[in-house]
């Protein structure tokens, strides 16, 4: 596929499904405590084996409810965190999620005195270790450090580009290049967007079907 074709697809993947998970759950994501806080929120909701909408809706009713920050998720009542996740429809975790809450939380306040800017500061760079530092979370595993860093690497960008297996997955299967530098640099204007688009279209058959189509995967 062909430069000129790589772009052609990239513009229209950006125009049905360029959008972030943290803009979709009403983050206005920067490098500030709070953000980075419901981002991580977000990455734990997104990681269990349901869908990336209730897990949305379900950090949107979270943050509604005003558990935007560590402090608040620990001074709150177990009862309005369930009731949180019941109406988010994450009935089904919502007791284990409560509780990971609470104990991410924690560690948080504990480890980082509650600010995520200093987990990058540990990090020092080195995206390996951030990903591995982001694990320490209850509720964080791989793939949850894979979204947090995916969605993050705008307002982090010692992590840029940062394009996880998944996302790495779903551009070869629409005939982009599998290189993250090579990607960073069909990405129009934002890595995060792109990034995310690029998981949007691995969800959804009719983004590849819709013209999409890998074609000759030669550059």
């Amino acid at each position: 596929m062909s430069t000129e074709k790589h772009r052609s697809v990239v513009a229209e993947l950006d125009k049905r499904a360029g959008r972030t998970y943290a803009d979709e759950a009403g983050i206005t994501l920067r490098d500030t405590p709070v953000p980075l806080f419901e981002l991580l929120v977000l990455s734990m909701l997104l990681s269990a084996r349901i869908s990336a909408e209730i897990a949305v809706g379900t950090a949107r009713e979270l943050f509604d409810a005003g558990l935007r920050n560590p402090k608040a998720v620990l001074d709150a009542d177990r009862s309005t965190i369930i009731a949180a996740l019941g109406r988010g429809h994450y009935a089904r975790y919502d007791e284990s999620t409560a509780t990971r809450l609470n104990e991410g939380s924690q560690l948080l306040i504990d480890t980082y005195n509650g600010d995520l800017r200093n987990l990058a500061s540990e990090a020092d760079g080195d995206t390996h270790k951030a990903h591995r530092l982001l694990q320490e979370f209850k509720g964080i595993g791989p793939v949850g450090a894979d979204i947090f860093l995916r969605e993050v690497q705008d307002v982090w960008p010692w992590v840029a580009p940062f394009y996880d297996s998944k996302s790495i997955d779903s551009a070869k299967d629409l005939g982009l290049p599998e290189n993250p530098l090579q990607l960073a640099d069909l990405a129009p204007g934002s890595n995060a967007t792109f990034a995310a688009s690029l998981i949007r279209a691995s969800l959804d058959n009719e983004l590849v079907n819709l013209g999409l189509t890998r074609g000759d995967s030669s550059t």
